[in-house]
This record gives C-alpha cells, sequence and structure tokens, in this order.
C-alpha cells in the first residue's frame, strides 16, 4: 500500500509564497538542499493550476520579478520534470505538455483513494492547497511534512495554506533544523470532528 506525504514550504505565517520573493524565499542553505537532494523518489500529485505554474517553469518562464532562475531554483524543476506526476483537473485537455505527466479526470479523493491501495511507492503533493485540503478531510494522509522558512510575509504573503481546513490533531514524527534557520516538521495528522475533551499530556 502507497503512503501519501502531505508536504509544504511555507513562510512563518503559513503562507505557501509571497509576491516578489524568490523560490525558497531566497533562504535555502547548503543543509537544506542536500537533505531535498536525498528524498526517495516520488509521485507527485497535483491540481490544475500548480500543474500551469510548474509546466510553465519547467518551458522558461520565469517567476514574476525575477530576471532568471537562480541555480536552486533551476535544480529544483529538472527534478519535477524527470519526477512522475499525475494531475487532477477538469479543465485542462490531453496530451499533457509536461514529461511523465499523467492527467485524471475522476474524482480526485477517489482516486488517490485507489492509488493508495494498489500501490506500493510514496505518493506526494505539491503546492496544490484546495487539492491537500481535499485529501486531508478524506483522511488519506499518513504524514503531513512543514518546511518553515524564517520570514514572516505579512504584506506580501499569498496562498494561505491553512483557510478552510478541519481541526487536525497532530502527533510529531520527526524535526530538524537546516542551516541554523530553516525548520521542519513532520506530524501524523488525525482530522477531529469536534475538539478533544482533553489534551494528550
Amino acid at each position: 500500500m502507497s503512503e501519501l506525504l502531505v508536504d509544504f514550504i511555507t513562510s512563518l505565517d503559513g503562507h505557501a509564497s509571497g509576491e516578489g520573493w524568490p523560490g525558497f524565499w531566497g533562504l535555502e542553505g547548503p543543509e537544506y538542499l542536500a537533505w531535498l537532494g536525498e528524498q526517495p523518489e516520488v509521485t507527485y500529485l497535483m491540481g490544475a493550476n500548480t500543474y500551469r505554474l510548474m509546466s510553465g517553469f519547467a518551458a522558461g518562464e520565469v517567476p514574476e520579478g525575477q530576471d532568471e532562475f537562480r541555480p536552486e531554483e533551476e535544480a529544483s524543476v529538472d527534478e519535477l520534470t524527470q519526477a512522475s506526476k499525475v494531475v487532477f483537473s477538469s479543465s485542462l485537455d490531453e496530451p499533457l505538455t509536461w514529461a511523465n505527466s499523467t492527467l485524471v479526470r475522476d474524482d480526485a479523493v477517489e482516486a488517490v483513494r485507489a492509488m493508495k491501495s494498489s500501490g506500493s511507492g510514496l505518493l506526494s503533493t505539491i503546492g496544490s492547497l484546495s487539492l491537500c485540503r481535499s485529501l486531508l478531510r478524506a483522511g488519506l494522509v499518513d504524514r503531513f511534512r512543514v518546511v518553515m522558512f524564517p520570514v514572516i510575509t505579512g504584506a506580501t504573503g499569498q496562498e494561505r495554506i491553512y483557510d478552510g481546513y478541519p481541526d487536525v490533531a497532530l502527533e510529531m514524527i520527526e524535526h530538524r533544523t537546516f542551516d541554523g534557520r530553516i525548520q521542519l516538521v513532520e506530524y501524523k495528522p488525525s482530522v477531529l470532528e469536534h475538539p478533544p475533551l482533553s489534551v494528550p499530556a
């Protein structure tokens, strides 16, 4: 059975990006980049908006406010191009132009449920906030990982991650600090129907 990881890179105040900021908020360091390079092979899951954005980067479209990609950003996009990707969308048309991408028009929750039961590898979301929220609500998420960068994007932050989320209890299974400033926290999530009557000791 496959394992599903929801994986976010955020500012401290929970934004997935910020207007005018470079990738990784320009704060990635050698320890963090080395850790990224050590990650196991995964199949990435995404929605149409993330596909359009990331496939555009892969085709050479530079993010607004930048003249060119930094080497770290180019390497990240190249790795995504080589990886297997499943795109859930009713608005995109086949064939998808980004290499190693498969379009699925069926209900994403049911499709991922089937992928988990029939597969054996690691599935991981990338971006796709509404997809992540739906998969979490459905109880399909095995691991919830957040890498927080040391910046608050109160004025320029975009894509508030946790809006519309249910209440979720989080059991920490890993934590780590990279380059003395970037914090990783990883949890096993449990969606709550109501606040707990008591807090675990």
